[in-house]
């Protein structure tokens, strides 16, 4: 079992759904076959840097495609940053992190996660 901390940064250019983190498939042959990759997301800071208030969505895409919302339309106000979680949030092999905004080119995340495989 191996525990990795990782940061991601994603600068939100368009408003498509945009992927922030996709829990990998275990794929290392010296696991049994049932192990599997979680992922424990501790951080998503979200800033605006344009000086114009802006909205995000956040969703988890599960491995059945069901789009789950997690924060819809959250209000980032000019200049601010916003720390989105209280409490870590639990990922699970395949689930996708993605974020969409109201406006391209103003809104910046920075997530911090723990993979555990």
């Amino acid at each position: 079992m191996a525990d990795t901390f990782l940061l991601k940064t994603v600068d939100l250019t368009t408003t498509n759904a945009t992927q922030i983190y996709k829990v990998p498939i275990t794929d290392d042959a010296s696991v049994p076959p049932t192990a599997s990759t979680t992922a424990l997301v501790k951080s998503i800071l979200v800033s605006e840097d344009s000086n114009n208030a802006d909205t995000i969505t956040i969703t988890i895409t599960d491995t059945a495609s069901a789009v789950i919302p997690i924060f819809k339309d959250k209000a980032i106000s000019a200049k601010a940053t916003v720390e989105l979680l209280t409490q870590p949030l639990v990922l699970q092999d395949s689930e996708i992190l993605k974020a969409q905004v109201a406006t391209g080119n103003r809104l910046h995340i920075v997530a911090s996660y723990l993979e555990i495989s």
